[in-house]
């Protein structure tokens, strides 16, 4: 009987395998992300790394994703799109976000280190905003 992977385990697992030209920039993201907040968690979901409120919150459908603060979109090769998927809710003026999805969902486009350093505040303040309306 195989044992089950851990969760960081899965994600090490996932990385060690991923091939993405711009990899020092999910990974410095990653780090950027998990250290905004301690209940800030991580897992591989849609087939890439998912943040998600790692705490209490009240009931609520599943199919609803209120959890997830973001999750990475790998498909393009020379940007790195960061999905909120209710974005819409956070009132961005920094215009870090884009797009005006009516589900709800906003893009944060990463394409270099730089990119990366410039934008990294905007990024950790907007994860802080999405914090404060989590139903909890």
């Amino acid at each position: 009987m195989a044992k089950k992977l851990s969760n960081e385990e899965i994600i090490a697992a996932y990385l060690k395998t991923l091939t993405h030209p711009l990899k020092d920039v999910i990974n410095a993201l990653r780090k950027s992300i998990a250290s905004t907040d301690k209940e800030i968690g991580e897992e591989i979901k849609w087939n890439a790394p998912s943040f998600f409120y790692s705490g209490e919150m009240k009931p609520s459908d599943p199919k609803e994703y209120k959890k997830y603060i973001l999750v990475f979109n790998l498909s393009k090769k020379d940007c790195i799109r960061l999905v909120f998927l209710s974005g819409g809710k956070l009132n961005d003026t920094s215009g870090l976000l884009e797009g005006d999805y009516e589900d709800g969902r906003r893009l944060a486009m990463f394409y270099s280190m730089d990119d990366v350093l410039k934008k990294e505040k905007d990024l950790k303040k907007i994860i802080k905003k999405w914090l404060k309306l989590v139903e909890k």
